[in-house]
């Protein structure tokens, strides 16, 4: 039983959530102005480890993967109360959430429902190439900026929306590109995934265009309160974007690419943590 619960926390990709997933909820705080820090890092824990981390191993259960998958090269085989456990973790977190507010709820339930359409065979958003782009980017995008703004004590704005929806279009723009080298698996399945419906090069002018347009209306609406930030961010993703887009125009749709996929996520995605984490330290002073 101690290994079964040993292979569930790790069907949770904590280090994925944390390493990857986490900017656009720094990104929230850095956007409120105001921090309340103990609600704050509280539903930080609430939303990487109940809400995306109960996710990851609901989907994980549907999935079934024997190859590599998202931060995890070799999933170890999930057993039956794994999967009413996914569900309690995100269970447990909505109720967390009400706490802070029923917006905050609101928010935290509906990114709670897309998770459950992407993964269930009842719909399996997951195998739908359009459903599921727009899954990941409202999700663990959109949704989680609005929720690091209103766990900061912050409030929503038009300039923040804009903000989040940069967010979003910047992370999912590597989603199709983390399915290159799941092709034969969700081919098994019969998904079709966004990589395969449009190919190699289909997943390579939508990480161009995605990750392009996002950074723009990011630094765009940054701008708007915080001209410096903006700047030092646009020259950042200038930077990082062009050697990121290096990397991915030299994958071939192969198990092999799993390697530089997840260098490159974790490359891309933990410097974006690291600036709003160090910007948040500097504006809250959490010295």
């Amino acid at each position: 039983m101690l290994k079964e619960i040993f292979h569930f926390i790790i069907h949770l990709r904590l280090h994925y959530q944390v390493l990857i997933l986490s900017g656009g909820y720094l990104l929230g705080g850095f956007l409120a102005e105001e921090m309340d820090t103990a609600a704050y890092f509280l539903q930080f824990l609430n939303v990487h480890v109940l809400l995306f981390g109960g996710a990851t191993a609901y989907n994980s259960w549907w999935d079934k993967d024997e190859g590599p998958i998202g931060g995890l090269r070799h999933p170890p085989k999930m057993t039956r109360w794994m999967h009413p456990a996914s569900l309690l973790l995100m269970g447990s977190g909505l109720v967390l959430s009400i706490y802070t507010g029923w917006l905050y709820g609101g928010i935290y339930m509906t990114s709670l429902v897309l998770f459950w359409l992407y993964s269930t065979p009842l719909t399996r958003w997951k195998g739908d190439p359009h459903l599921s782009i727009f899954t990941i980017a409202i999700s663990t995008g959109f949704n989680s900026v609005l929720l690091g703004i209103l766990a900061a004590g912050g409030v929503i704005s038009g300039s923040k929306l804009l903000a989040a929806a940069g967010a979003a279009l910047i992370l999912v723009s590597m989603y199709p590109v983390s399915q290159l080298f799941q092709m034969e698996e969700d081919r098994k399945r019969h998904d079709q995934t966004f990589a395969i419906r449009y190919g190699i090069r289909g997943v390579k002018n939508f990480f161009r265009y995605s990750f392009s347009g996002g950074s723009v209306l990011l630094c765009g609406a940054l701008a708007m309160s915080d001209l410096l930030t903006a700047l030092v961010l646009f020259a950042g993703i200038a930077v990082s974007g062009t050697f990121i887009a290096t990397i991915v125009n030299r994958m071939e749709g192969r198990p092999a690419d799993y390697r530089n996929v997840m260098k490159t996520k974790f490359l891309a995605s933990l410097s974006f943590v690291t600036f709003f984490l160090i910007g948040n330290v500097i504006r809250y002073g959490w010295m």
